[in-house]
């Protein structure tokens, strides 16, 4: 990485606030976005918001400062890691939340996040009495071969932790609060079941709901409190019915200049992949036959977020009656079409 980072994309709301882009190296060879967001004077900011924070891993760090010093040299902003107000976590993802714990080495300044989200960022184990089907029951009725890579993968999450360390979280948040006379908090359950965005103006942050090149990962409803296809959907709507939102920033990638077609494009983008399952479905079928069925090619990187993808499409289809679900002798899930 050079010594002088690319000048990040500055957007002013019409109240007046300055939005930064922060690109990250969250993990090897996956970036996401952090976002700075400053009101006041820049030569003495009254308010510094850090919205996510990126991965744990030493590039994740080395950039946001990168990050930082750019938006001090090219827009003049009196900016910094210890001059920060606030921090924002819209998700506890480890390439949103997993920074956290490496910045509080610079600044104690309070954090917020949803509600629901705040026993992830306090507890790192919290991950373990979360789930609503325990991971060696998700392999169990997901069909996984015993002993295959993927059933011992699955079987491991469990003891996956957001944060290396507990955190505490100063502000709690709620649907429908604005945090700091600035930040309208909505409440998007789908990705993540405690994902918020936050519109500043005409400006919405819009995390992992929002996406300009891809469709969110899900997972069913029935791993994990508020995921799955039915919230994505019904988040889609509520965004939808904004008025005045005119660009949306996502937690990856660009900008989305059209917010409006963007959802339109993702809905669309859900239902092309249910129709996909419901055409696969040519048999009484586990969602691990379903997985092979609808990528033949599946490349062992991306083989558990396309699990738990079929898992949530299957689930959604049989929610609906598209699909009939029963369960094998040995306790696996079987799909059909109705």
């Amino acid at each position: 990485m050079t010594d002088v980072a690319p000048l990040p994309a500055q957007y002013v709301t019409s109240g007046g606030a300055r939005v930064y882009t922060l690109p990250v190296r969250a993990f090897p060879n996956f970036r996401a976005n952090a976002y700075l967001l400053v009101r006041g004077d820049p030569h003495a900011p009254a308010y510094a918001a850090l919205v996510d924070t990126g991965g744990s891993g030493p590039d994740n760090l080395v950039d946001l400062q990168a990050g930082l010093a750019a938006v001090r040299a090219g827009y003049g902003e009196a900016v910094a890691l210890d001059t920060l107000t606030r921090i924002v976590i819209t998700h506890p993802h480890p390439d949103h939340l997993g920074g956290l714990s490496a910045l509080r080495e610079y600044t104690d300044v309070p954090v917020a996040a949803f509600h629901s989200a705040v026993p992830f960022i306090e507890q790192p184990g919290a991950i373990r009495s979360a789930w609503l089907t325990q991971p060696d029951a998700q392999a169990v009725w997901l069909g996984l071969p015993p002993g295959s890579e993927l059933d011992g993968r699955i079987r491991r999450r469990g003891s996956n932790l957001t944060v290396p360390r507990a955190l505490p979280v100063a502000t709690p948040l709620h649907d429908g609060d604005v945090l700091d006379d600035l930040l309208h908090v909505i409440h998007t359950p789908g990705h993540e079941g405690n994902q918020i965005c936050l519109r500043v103006d005409e400006v919405l942050l819009s995390a992992d709901h929002l996406l300009p090149l891809n469709s969110p990962p899900l997972m069913p409803a029935r791993f994990l409190r508020g995921s799955g296809v039915a919230a994505y959907l019904d988040s889609l709507d509520r965004v939808e019915r904004l008025d005045g939102v005119t660009l949306a920033l996502g937690g990856h990638d660009g900008p989305m200049s059209d917010p409006r077609a963007r959802i339109h494009a993702l809905r669309g983008r859900t239902h092309e992949k249910l129709d996909g399952l419901l055409a696969a479905c040519t048999h009484p079928m586990t969602i691990h036959d379903l997985l092979l069925a609808l990528h033949p090619r599946l490349r062992s990187i991306q083989a558990v977020l396309l699990l738990d993808q079929t898992a949530a499409l299957a689930e959604y289809l049989a929610a609906t009656g598209a699909l009939s679900e029963t369960t094998r002798e040995d306790g696996a899930g079987l799909f059909t079409r109705t």
